[in-house]
């Protein structure tokens, strides 16, 4: 009789078994069936931000589940990274990210993720070329006056970032070094206030991001001598590009962004988010309103993701050598 009832027991776990990979697979063919929580480095309002709620919207109409946007900024980024990290490898937590994701370990020695090994690469979804914008009573027109300006009097010109380490911070570090002018770095906690203190004329220069400046631009708040594309921006289309100013060829400057997931996310999520990203940036009235903020659009598999953050950490961690940035 034990014999029989031990025999009945194997027979139910069996069965119990063979069920448990079919309820994973149309658990994963069915996400998501839940409101899924978008995690943002940076607090509402800004350029990354205002991208990142287009996105969620799109994915919120197309999944038939809210997508929740959930905006902790700190640490350079890193609070963030650390709370997607950390979060359950369901689908149900996503990281959009910035170039941030990739600099907190390179520049605070308090990060604890690894960019490479403890994320599944979604997409990268938009760039943002960056503009060098000068106050207006800055008395220059173009690049090479702000460089040559520099040079006569080396160190008056203050620059501001949001953030030491930064990829505001790292871009104009990079050209300076490049064109030989001598600023002053003065980093804040944000743009908002970066921005502010720019406008207010406490500081003279801070390269950021297009849809940033743009209104302050076209109300003649500030100038803008150059713009990083690699080819002129529509909404600025007098402003030269930095190679057209400087002759450096097939200089880059933008502020790209992604979308990542916690290592161990299933592909079926996985590929499900990255579809939702691609066809956003293939329906057209959501390019427009992409365009409207000066953003560039990308998209690609999760490979192809994955591969350019391995050589973006291998480029930012060679440029923060050079501008000899230290670990906080």
């Amino acid at each position: 009789m034990m014999h029989k009832t031990f025999k009945r027991l194997i027979a139910c776990l069996l069965a119990g078994a063979a069920m448990w990979p079919l309820g994973a697979a149309q658990a994963q063919a069915n996400y998501p069936d839940k409101p899924v929580r978008m995690l943002i480095a940076f607090p509402p309002g800004g350029p990354t931000d205002v991208n990142a709620r287009l996105f969620a919207q799109y994915m919120s109409e197309k999944f038939g589940q809210q997508v929740l946007v959930d905006n902790r900024p700190g640490a350079g980024g890193n609070v963030a990274s650390t709370m997607a990290q950390r979060a359950a490898h369901d689908g149900y937590t996503v990281l959009y990210n910035t170039s941030s994701f990739l600099l907190g370990p390179l520049t605070y020695s308090s990060a604890t993720h690894d960019p490479l090994k403890d994320f599944e690469p979604v997409a990268k979804t938009v760039g943002v070329p960056l503009v060098v914008a000068v106050h207006p009573k800055v008395p220059v027109n173009s690049l090479q006056e702000l460089v040559a300006l520099a040079k006569k009097e080396p160190g008056k010109l203050n620059y501001a970032s949001s953030g030491a380490g930064t990829i505001d911070h790292l871009a104009f570090a990079m050209l300076a070094t490049q064109l030989g002018g001598q600023f002053t770095h003065v980093p804040y906690k944000g743009t908002g206030p970066a921005l502010t203190e720019l406008v207010g004329g406490q500081t003279q220069i801070f390269m950021t991001t297009l849809n940033t400046v743009l209104p302050y631009i076209q109300a003649r708040q500030l100038k803008a001598l150059a713009v990083g594309s690699k080819t002129r921006s529509p909404l600025l289309p007098d402003v030269p590009t930095v190679s057209e100013a400087t002759g450096i060829p097939n200089v880059e400057l933008t502020a790209w962004n992604g979308l990542v997931a916690p290592a161990g996310t299933p592909k079926e999520a996985v590929n499900k988010l990255n579809k939702a990203v691609n066809d956003a940036l293939a329906d057209p009235a959501f390019l427009k309103k992409l365009e409207a903020g000066g953003a560039e659009p990308y998209g690609g598999t999760p490979q192809d993701y994955g591969k350019f953050l391995a050589e973006e950490q291998k480029r930012l961690a060679t440029v923060i050598e050079a501008a000899g940035i230290a670990r906080q």
